[in-house]
């Protein structure tokens, strides 16, 4: 009498279960690492747009002897011949009057800031107020702007001159904070808050899924 053969049972071995372990390991590696490089690509645009704005501002001040958006000169230093009124010159007062996120139809001197760096071909940008691109962003989306600091200074931000970028990540307002000063988002010369109806507040922690407005001082 023949016996009939012993089926072999299927299945992974040890072996192969733990090379999809290892591969799977991998992946997931991949994909933080790949993340990681990314947030770090998001906070250096960031950091960009902070030092860009300090270099075209005393790129202004050493051309024109004059603050952007307070240049009292402003028409005959920037506008092409033949259109003295392209824009509105500042008051000269040493000061740049206004809100950092005044809204494009303010009449301040931190909305004709962006107009006097423009028409100077210093930045790129509409220099059109109604143009719904004239107000810039940064390099995640969120609004930046500028204005005078001092005992208004958003955020009690140190400095003559304050400039606020929004809509950051907490996470990113860390790392940004780590590479323009002091790592710690309360204190120095940059700080981070968070905007109400009025001025931005400064916050004692930040969470990751949260946004920010991050403000450095100058």
């Amino acid at each position: 009498m023949r016996t009939r053969p012993t089926a072999r049972q299927s299945g992974f071995t040890l072996v192969e279960i733990a090379i999809v372990l290892v591969i799977i390991g991998l992946l997931i590696g991949g994909v933080l690492k790949g993340q990681e490089l990314i947030n770090s690509a998001k906070v250096k645009n960031l950091a960009q747009d902070f030092r860009n704005i300090q270099t075209i501002f005393y790129a202004y001040q050493d051309k024109f002897r004059a603050l952007p958006g307070d240049d009292g000169r402003a028409p005959s230093h920037v506008c092409p011949s033949g259109t003295p009124a392209c824009t509105t010159a500042g008051n000269a007062d040493g000061v740049i009057g206004g809100n950092w996120d005044d809204a494009a139809t303010a009449s301040t001197e931190s909305i004709y800031f962006w107009q006097h760096i423009r028409f100077a071909n210093l930045a790129t940008g509409s220099t059109d107020t109604t143009d719904p691109g004239f107000l810039p962003s940064n390099g995640i989306g969120g609004r930046i702007g500028i204005q005078s600091g001092g005992a208004a200074a958003p955020l009690g931000v140190p400095g003559s001159y304050a400039i606020c970028s929004a809509g950051i990540p907490g996470k990113l307002v860390r790392q940004l904070d780590n590479t323009m000063d002091d790592g710690e988002t309360s204190t120095g010369s940059m700080r981070a808050g968070v905007t109400t109806a009025g001025p931005a507040v400064s916050v004692a922690s930040l969470d990751d899924s949260a946004v920010y407005v991050a403000c450095l001082g100058f």
